[in-house]
């Protein structure tokens, strides 16, 4: 019997519902004791080759496969989802779709009970796979209370549980803070290391260069462009499309004359920030989703005409929580939120609405009509929009976010990345005056999320923008304010240098400095402000 744990040969698949198929020849082995990142634009194959390795495909999702799969040497077509289960681990995109229990211990054991092990055996495992990524503390929790980073830990823990042999991620470090992420790559190169065949989709390139996998697959259009070690890849791969460490983008981009990306400012955004209007206000807010344990203490801030404002923080900070309350879907335990002047308190949903467009973590939680066009016609319709001002925004949504092709889509059947942007697309559409987005990168390409980011700023309407994110890049390039959350407080706000500078509170609060913020301190004297790599070339 071959002993290369995985073998794919002339792999192709085109889903039912599309025209185009999303892989095309694919041929590969990975090997054990190896770590290979698969890379590329969303939407160029990635999720799909992995659902094809684990089964999903063509059990679940239906379409035209052909080719075969290989697991030490045994063609998997004729395997059941348990078989291929016990060999392959899966860690999803959106943790939202892998968590059934409702207890943390109770879902990173799932999995060994369906295997029939005896109770200490699963205890042990499950005790083992908390312990290894550092999230015992965890263990009795409701995991519907957790954020998006702790879900995608506790996901993680239950397939480490398994113990497979073969472990596909698919964007593991896309809810993750920068810490969090370092210490999950950590674990994975010490999973390689020991034994296992590890297959790590990810958009977050340079992080993963750190842990140096062995080796490197470059998917575009569902067709391996480059598969090799990872010093080859800075050289085929499009850098506007692949983020890769500021200093490559850096040499690159001064070997080009392309025009250098603009900076755009919302209206309002010039002039002394205590004088610009306040929009919404945070009045001593204080919360709890659980007596006697407070997520938020005190939060006092202005969000101003003008303002666009990087929310930044480890997981559990209380981020997610903070801008619930901005937009009414949670009232404070004491204090109150002002949005145009009302108390929150005395305002529905639907009303703030109008003024405050929110984005959703997990586009799951938003997604739900029968068509992109449909998802994307329903807030407007539902805010008495007239019918041919909702045609035009749609299709000006649809643009900004690069899916006017899928307007008949399902958005259901799109990729995660794709329907994260469906989920951006709707709020677009909706022309509220204040846009808030909950890791509005999850699941992009570099591409993509710079392109809608652009487009965000120069659209007429927003007053102003605030997004949550773990992308420190991302408030590095677009952020005129920063908020520093840890442990439900506020621990800093001001514009992006004055924060991101203390690299020691950067460090407290479980964010790392990146290769393009290091730069931008070193040049700052220089520049006086913030800028992209590509920007920085031509300085």
């Amino acid at each position: 019997m071959s002993q290369i744990p995985l073998v794919v040969e002339s792999l192709s698949f085109r889903y039912r519902d599309r025209s185009g198929a999303a892989l095309h020849n694919i041929s590969f082995e990975a090997y054990a004791g190896q770590v290979l990142l698969i890379a590329g634009a969303s939407g160029c194959g990635k999720t799909t080759l992995i659902r094809c390795i684990n089964g999903l495909i063509p059990r679940s999702y239906k379409g035209e496969l052909h080719g075969r799969i290989l697991i030490y040497g045994e063609d998997t077509s004729k395997w059941r989802l348990a078989t291929i289960s016990q060999k392959v681990g899966t860690v999803l995109q959106d943790p939202e779709r892998q968590i059934l229990g409702t207890k943390v211990i109770n879902e990173v054991a799932f999995g060994l009970e369906n295997l029939g092990l005896p109770r200490d055996e699963i205890l042990r495992r499950a005790e083992e796979a908390l312990e290894h990524l550092k999230i015992k503390h965890l263990r009795d929790r409701d995991t519907f209370l957790l954020s998006g980073g702790e879900k995608q830990k506790v996901a993680l823990a239950g397939v480490l549980a398994m113990r497979s042999s073969i472990l596909l991620l698919d964007e593991p470090l896309a809810s993750l803070d920068p810490a969090s992420a370092a210490e999950a790559l950590e674990t994975i190169r010490n999973l390689a290391d020991e034994g296992m065949t590890v297959l790590l989709v990810e958009h977050r390139v340079e992080d993963v260069l750190r842990i140096q996998p062995e080796r490197v697959m470059y998917l575009e259009q569902g067709e391996i462009r480059y598969l090799g070690d990872i010093n080859g890849l800075s050289q085929v791969v499009n850098y506007h499309e692949i983020k890769l460490p500021a200093e490559r983008i850096l040499e690159r981009a001064r070997r080009e004359t392309s025009a250098l990306p603009q900076i755009h400012i919302l209206p309002g955004a010039s002039g002394n920030g205590s004088e610009r209007e306040p929009l919404v206000r945070f009045e001593n807010v204080t919360f709890e989703y659980e007596p006697g344990k407070e997520i938020l203490h005190d939060i006092n801030l202005d969000i101003r005409r003008g303002d666009v404002i990087a929310v930044l923080g480890p997981n559990g900070a209380g981020k997610t929580t903070f801008v619930k309350h901005a937009i009414g879907l949670l009232k404070p335990k004491s204090g109150r939120v002002l949005v145009n002047g009302r108390d929150t308190r005395e305002a529905s949903v639907a009303e703030i609405a109008s003024t405050l467009g929110y984005v959703f973590q997990s586009p799951s939680h938003m997604l739900f009509a029968p068509t992109v066009r449909e998802e994307l016609a329903f807030g407007p319709t539902n805010l008495k929009h007239p019918k041919e001002q909702i045609e035009l925004d749609v299709k000006e949504a649809l643009r900004i976010v690069n899916l006017s092709e899928y307007e008949e889509d399902p958005p259901l059947a799109l990729s995660f990345g794709q329907q994260k942007r469906v989920s951006i697309a709707a709020i677009l559409a909706m022309r509220s005056r204040i846009l808030v987005m909950d890791e509005p990168t999850a699941g992009q390409d570099y591409r993509n999320y710079m392109n809608f980011m652009d487009s965000i700023l120069q659209m007429p309407g927003f007053e102003a923008v605030l997004f949550i994110t773990h992308d420190v890049d991302l408030a590095v390039i677009y952020a005129n304010r920063v908020l520093l959350f840890a442990d439900g407080r506020l621990v800093a706000d001001g514009p992006p240098y004055e924060v991101l500078c203390d690299l020691a509170r950067l460090q407290a609060c479980r964010l790392l400095p990146t290769s393009l913020l290091s730069l931008n301190l070193q040049r700052f004297a220089e520049t006086g402000r913030f800028l992209r790599a590509e920007a920085l070339a031509h300085l």
